[in-house]
């Protein structure tokens, strides 16, 4: 299986770190969406990004050849080896589009979707081909996160969901397996169980938001990018790992909904950064300054990592 032309749909906070990924691996990425404009504001993006590696030492301009953008659907999907789609969280739209790049694309193309917990099972369904269907769920930033998840629906070749990992590592990203096609697939069932975890924390009154967030930073979370979470536990022994689960899971968040205090905030219109207040007031926060530390911080990990 050969992937020198791709084409990246949706221009948002993904589509354009996608389409550089696919670039960095040799392939002709071509950006896709509704209007040129917005295709070549996306391209414009992805040269920012492609520069900021440079700068520090993690790619070479010349995989900005390899760009381009379009509003040109079926030329793009016709021409494409392998497509991802980063476009709204929506089934019935996935499934729409899936369809109609089923219809367009060559026969031996991959179709992927970059959903971040959508069943690509579900998103198949209407597709001709669903063989060649998968995710491939890159984290956000993805010109800078190493791991990409790939998830096999029920009817997806492993032969090309192997020949995609592989791709993948050839583009310089982390591929994993995710062997069933689950809600919230791997990554994200993890981060769930945490989330649900902090928040009930914050409602029962055990500590305050940023204090949450500071053990996080500086205990555990600090550890994790070279220390995974069952090394810790073989580390530390799994009898003494089995006495602590015992004892806290009685008292642990175990309500198959989101926490209440989560839902309050939303009733109130305190959705995070982009309304003000979430659960920090960002009056007295900066949200740019706190993505440019966390790039910063996965920048000198990839420094070190590669280095």
């Amino acid at each position: 299986m050969e992937f020198r032309q791709a084409a990246v749909i949706g221009t948002g906070m993904m589509g354009p770190g996608i389409a550089l990924t696919l670039a960095l691996g040799g392939l002709r990425a071509t950006i896709l969406s509704r209007s040129q404009a917005s295709a070549e504001a996306g391209l414009e993006k992805a040269r920012s990004q492609l520069k900021l590696l440079s700068e520090n030492g993690l790619a070479s301009l010349d995989a900005a050849a390899l760009l381009s953008a379009t509003a040109e659907f079926d030329a793009a999907i016709g021409a494409a080896d392998i497509v991802v789609e980063s476009a709204p969280e929506k089934m019935d739209f996935k499934q729409d589009l899936f369809a109609r790049m089923d219809a367009i694309a060559k026969p031996d193309a991959v179709l992927a979707s970059n959903t971040s917990g959508l069943s690509i099972t579900a998103i198949a369904s209407r597709c001709r081909r669903p063989e060649r269907v998968l995710t491939t769920h890159f984290w956000n930033a993805p010109h800078l996160m190493p791991l990409v998840e790939i998830v096999k629906g029920e009817k997806t070749d492993h032969a090309v969901a192997q020949a995609v990992g592989e791709l993948l590592t050839r583009c310089g990203k982390v591929a994993v397996m995710v062997k069933r096609d689950t809600p919230g697939q791997l990554g994200n069932r993890l981060q769930m169980a945490l989330v649900r975890e902090a928040v009930h924390i914050v409602e029962a009154g055990i500590a305050d938001v940023e204090d949450v967030d500071l053990v996080a930073k500086n205990g555990f979370g600090l550890r994790l990018p070279v220390y995974g979470i069952f090394e810790h536990q073989d580390a530390v022994g799994l009898d003494m790992a089995l006495a602590i689960t015992e004892y806290v899971s009685s008292d642990l968040y175990s309500q198959p909904r989101a926490p209440d205090l989560m839902r309050r905030k939303v009733a109130e219109g305190k959705l995070g950064a982009k309304t003000g207040e979430g659960f920090y007031d960002w009056s007295k926060k900066d949200i740019v300054e706190v993505k440019r530390r966390r790039d910063g911080f996965v920048l000198d990990f990839l420094k070190r990592w590669r280095g």
